[in-house]
């Protein structure tokens, strides 16, 4: 154990109380004008005693934040090895053209007349989506990739419904991500679940046996969770066209492929796209999220709106709810701009042969990590990987260390943990996705610090694991305890709860 210390600081990193805390009455950080009397309105609802905010100087202030944000870690800051999250970086520049004042100052009420450089832009990110995955149309609304799976969903009901062949399964691999179970039931299907092969992949004859003329889609993910590419994409793809199904891409991966493959040459018959893990929008935070769906022919007719459409003239018009079958709104106004400008940079930045390094980047750097981990951890299947590579927990057996100690001792190497127990197919599981924006240096860096730690769990240290992290702000918490009854809020002194009533 490291020694404690008198304050509780450990190096030059302070240990503070809340800022509720550290207020001390009559205490100013600015000089304000005294308020004029004047006659109350507010009846009896009148406080009864001061709010409770704390009286700070503007240093306290200052410094109580700018502490805040040291302890953020973040794509900014540091590696980021999340597996299936694409944590990557942002590029500045993207930021700045979504500041720009022609499209951070809109008003999404304004007349389509005064937004027209703004549709434009959203007009042309929608071409690079469906020329990159080869589809007919796209929504840009979905605000997110699950919102884009819902849309994706809504759109193939509409479709049946059409052709009065109402369905009520969706079919979902066991390799998929997370959300498409729970965007099927929310459209109001039931799913079955299929596993995967030995080597990671989809069981296509168990997903064969399955099919019948009930199902509505099949959902898969590609490259799947295991970060391996579907080699039998188009054989599932007929397979699924044959029964009258319709084919869902969950596209968050398209980050592996772009510039490479078009999902429409694959037979999927729509997917979604994450703007921020294929094209480099900011993640993470709970938001702005954006989750565009590109739809092939076979979809094209019920896409849901708002559509951009341009004119002859070089005009553009909004077809903001579709007519016939098709899905109407799924949110107010046009979807997240601010994500279009920063995603549509990214693409001209790079253009297509910028795109098409990006992602065979991505793939080298996952391999990289894959063949040297090797070394020490246990691959969960065979190579190559795709853009993350999946290690299991066999490394660790008997010595006393889980996947959990081991990813608490990365905070103290100066590592965010990669993403531990998913997918779930795989004991044990540590995902990692180094993305195709880090140096050699920077993966060399974590390489040797996993390493380093598989080599000491081997060594007997599992005491050491245990007690990580040691050196973050703070040490490990009762993690059952803090998701399930999580201290959000500070609890205010007496007085001030009683003049909040």
């Amino acid at each position: 154990m490291i020694p404690e210390t008198a304050t509780g600081n450990r190096g030059l990193q302070l240990e503070e109380p809340l800022i509720f805390e550290q207020g001390t009455p009559g205490r100013i950080g600015v000089d304000l004008a005294p308020v004029p009397e004047a006659k109350s309105r507010l009846g009896g609802v009148v406080r009864k005693a001061p709010v409770g905010l704390p009286d700070l100087a503007e240093p306290q202030v200052v410094r109580h934040f700018v502490r805040l944000s040291q302890k953020n870690y973040s794509i900014d800051s540091g590696l980021f090895p999340l597996g299936s999250c694409t944590m990557k970086y942002n590029p500045r520049l993207n930021e700045k053209v979504a500041r720009m004042p022609g499209f951070a100052d809109l008003h999404p009420l304004q007349p389509v007349s005064t937004i027209q450089g703004a549709l434009g832009m959203m007009h042309e990110l929608g071409t690079w989506l469906t020329e990159l995955t080869g589809m007919a149309e796209v929504t840009l609304a979905p605000a997110a990739g699950a919102h884009g799976e819902l849309a994706g969903l809504m759109a193939i009901r509409a479709a049946h419904v059409a052709r009065g062949d109402a369905r009520k399964r969706v079919i979902v691999p066991d390799s998929a991500h997370g959300t498409n179970p729970a965007s099927a039931v929310l459209c109001g299907y039931t799913v079955q679940s299929i596993p995967g092969t030995d080597d990671g992949r989809v069981d296509v004859a168990t997903l064969k046996a399955a099919l019948g003329p009930d199902v509505a889609a099949v959902m898969l993910t590609n490259p799947n969770t295991c970060g391996l590419f579907e080699r039998d994409v188009k054989v599932i793809a007929d397979a699924v066209h044959e029964v009258g199904a319709y084919f869902y891409g969950d596209g968050a991966n398209f980050n592996a492929i772009v510039g490479r493959v078009k999902p429409a040459e694959l037979g999927f018959d729509c997917m979604h796209i994450n703007l921020h893990k294929t094209f480099s929008t900011p993640h993470g935070g709970g938001g702005p999220g954006s989750g565009p769906v590109v739809f092939a022919e076979s979809l094209a007719h019920v896409a849901p709106g708002p559509r951009i459409r341009r004119q002859d003239d070089g005009s553009y018009t909004v077809e903001a709810v579709p007519g016939g079958p098709a899905v109407g709104r799924l949110k107010a106004f046009f979807g997240q701009a601010g994500m279009f400008t920063r995603a549509l940079a990214y693409m001209k930045s790079l253009g297509r042969d910028g795109l098409y390094a990006a992602s065979g980047d991505a793939v080298l750097a996952a391999n990289y990590l894959m063949a040297r981990l090797s070394e020490e951890m246990t691959p969960a299947f065979p190579g190559p990987a795709m853009h993350e590579c999946l290690f299991d927990d066999g490394f660790l057996e008997g010595t006393g260390v889980s996947t959990l100690d081991f990813a608490k001792a990365m905070i103290d190497e100066g590592f965010h943990p990669m993403t531990m127990y998913f997918p779930l197919v795989v004991h044990g599981a540590m995902l990692i996705e180094p993305t195709e924006t880090e140096s050699k240096q920077a993966l060399d860096q974590l390489v040797d610090a996993l390493l380093s730690l598989a080599r000491r769990a081997k060594a007997g240290e599992a005491e050491a694991f245990h007690a990580a992290p040691r050196y973050a702000p703070r040490r490990r918490l009762d993690e059952t305890l803090a998701a399930r009854k999580p201290v959000l809020r500070w609890t205010p002194p007496a007085e001030a709860r009683a003049a909040a009533e």
